[in-house]
């Protein structure tokens, strides 16, 4: 019988809180580790990215996707170093990740050594919360498990280090009982936290002495959506999300008014401007230009993490409380609303809205992106579930895209890095792969890291029961999102070589890869290549030749304030094209 070995351990302890997947990349340092992951037959499986950045992203859609635990692995070193970017993703959206890392034997430590990097102070940030190095064979169990707890507890990435000495040392059955050695288990459950009945009434009394109610949605509604309904009827209130909202939200609701923000659109401009009491619901969303003008609303804020009440906004009761727990508590004290006129003046905004979209979606050469996305909405299945990458393709997505109800949709938000398209998508499809996968990504981020992970696309379609993978990329050869934010920010013109792209077959690519390629250059070939991708029996690249000058406006008021800069750069540029549609959508705003 082989030894038992404390990588063993490891390994048990992750079946013990339920991980089935484990994301990575080997190396030597980490090697142990991968012995024990060989002989554990599959459970739980190893996922091998191209590029450990990718690894830490698909733990990160996974914890997203799945509601649990996302664990990845890596060497020391380089390969440490990659893990960062996934795991600030993880951080700065409040999702728990596990990292287990490998480390030179601790007997070569501080000597310089091959690939010695000092791993807790490379990590002494993104896992602010619990970063440990396991330095003996009855020390593993209590790492590991403290690593999932604070994870869980916190919402944040930890991680555990592994020097190589360490994982191949045998693994004791039963850590003895004596001093210095700290007995643990793998247990960890959800706590109800409701606020206190007195505060519970002060936020009701708010609520229900304004006239003009909003009500503004995060992720930390998640699976609330009936609920938040009911109380958004009793108020007559027009609603909007945060970018990591939207997929937990009705957005065929007539006063539905998207989301809010930067990506926004004029409904929720006009509902954050206009209206006297705000109701925040597990949100966080950074862009505060976007919210009402302090003093204009008084507001009322529920979250469970009691360090975001008033972070955004000066509320006038915070409330610390899982979404569900205290909205059941809360829907009893409030008064129904008898004054129609506000409910009314939402949905004429959102009506304006859903028809300027409309107007938006044909103008552009060769072809809009907005048109290309628009279209996917009445025939996204049923059981999809999305994968959104950064750039100007979260702009098409938050404004034209209206997911059915139950369908997942996940992106790298607060931290924004591009790249995370295929990796989340590919997290998405192997934790459900009986559901079709959409993945809607720019051509930035797939020369980033689109292009390698189709690799690993291509390598595991076959054992999908559903093999539909779509990837849409928006071929336009710019980087649309930052030549835009250029214009925006600075007023500068478009600086040619930093934001042109090298031209790429993506539909050809697939094609050498044993998926299917479409590329699509025309308005009216739109539909058909959507109906084709989306019935296929292999993985699809369905390549868009789009037009990278139409423009990223955000919604009035704020937006309005762009316009100058916008005309500055474009003047420079001499780019008659990009003004004409800036141009349009202004007036169509305005």
């Amino acid at each position: 019988m082989t030894e038992r070995l404390v990588a063993d351990l490891v390994v048990e302890r992750l079946r013990a809180w339920g991980v089935h997947r484990v994301f990575g990349y080997s190396g030597d340092g980490i090697n142990g580790l991968m012995g024990a992951l060989r002989r554990a037959e599959g459970d739980p499986a190893f996922v091998q990215a191209r590029h450990e950045e990718n690894a830490a992203l698909m733990a990160v859609g996974h914890a997203k996707y799945t509601g649990g635990v996302g664990v990845v692995t890596s060497t020391q070193g380089p390969g440490a170093v990659h893990l960062l970017n996934g795991l600030y993703d993880a951080k700065l959206d409040h999702q728990p990740v596990v990292a287990i890392v490998g480390q030179q034997a601790t007997t070569a430590l501080g000597s310089e050594y091959q690939q010695e990097i000092d791993l807790p102070a490379l990590f002494k940030d993104v896992a602010a919360q619990y970063c440990q190095t396991v330095l003996a064979p009855e020390q593993a169990g209590m790492v590991v498990d403290r690593a999932f707890r604070t994870a869980l507890a916190t919402r944040s990435p930890c991680v555990v280090v592994l020097p190589h000495d360490v994982q191949v040392e045998p693994a004791p059955e039963v850590p003895p009982h004596e001093h210095g050695v700290v007995p643990t288990a793998p247990q960890w459950r959800a706590p109800r936290v409701l606020p206190a009945d007195d505060d519970l009434a002060e936020a009701a009394a708010v609520l229900n002495a304004g006239d003009r109610v909003a009500i503004m949605l995060g992720q930390g509604a998640r699976d609330v959506g009936p609920l938040v309904q009911e109380v958004a009827d009793r108020l007559g209130a027009g609603v909007v999300t945060s970018l990591l909202g939207k997929p937990w939200w009705d957005e065929t609701l007539p006063y539905s008014c998207g989301v809010m923000g930067h990506l926004g659109t004029t409904a929720s401009g006009w509902l954050m401007e206009h209206c006297d009491t705000l109701l925040m619901i597990g949100t966080n969303d950074p862009w505060t230009e976007f919210y009402p003008e302090p003093g204009q609303a008084r507001a009322v804020q529920i979250d469970l993490d009691g360090r975001h009440l008033g972070n955004r906004y000066p509320v006038e009761v915070g409330l610390v409380g899982d979404a569900s727990e205290t909205l059941t508590a809360l829907l009893p004290l409030l008064e129904e609303k008898t004054d129609p006129t506000w409910r009314a003046n939402v949905v004429d905004q959102v009506e304006r809205w859903h028809r300027i979209a409309s107007e938006r979606a044909v103008a552009a050469t060769p072809l809009s992106p907005e048109h290309v996305v628009r279209t996917l909405t009445p025939r996204l299945p049923a059981d999809a579930q999305l994968s959104i990458d950064v750039g100007s393709v979260v702009y098409w997505y938050a404004r034209h895209l209206t997911l059915p109800q139950g369908v997942q949709a996940h992106l790298s938000s607060t931290l924004a890095s591009m790249g995370s398209g295929l990796p989340y998508g590919l997290a998405a499809k192997l934790a459900s792969p009986d559901r079709p996968v959409v993945a809607l990504v720019g051509d930035g981020g797939m020369q980033m890291n689109g292009v390698a992970e189709l690799i690993t696309v291509s390598s595991r379609w076959k054992d999908w029961a559903d093999p539909r993978f779509v990837v849409l990329v928006l071929n336009n050869r710019d980087l649309a999102e930052v030549t835009w934010e250029q214009r925006e920010t600075e007023g500068d013109p478009r600086y040619d070589v930093s934001q042109s792209l090298p031209d790429f077959p993506y539909a050809g690519y697939a094609e050498l890869l044993g998926m299917t390629g479409i590329r699509v250059e025309a308005g009216d070939d739109v539909e058909a290549a959507w109906d084709r991708a989306l019935s296929a029996v292999r993985p699809v690249v369905l390549e868009a030749v789009v037009d990278p000058d139409v423009p990223l406006l955000p919604p009035f008021p704020a937006g309005e304030q762009k316009l100058d800069s916008f005309h500055r750069a474009l003047d420079q540029e001499g780019n008659e094209h990009a003004r004409s549609l800036l141009e349009d959508q202004a007036g169509q705003e305005s």
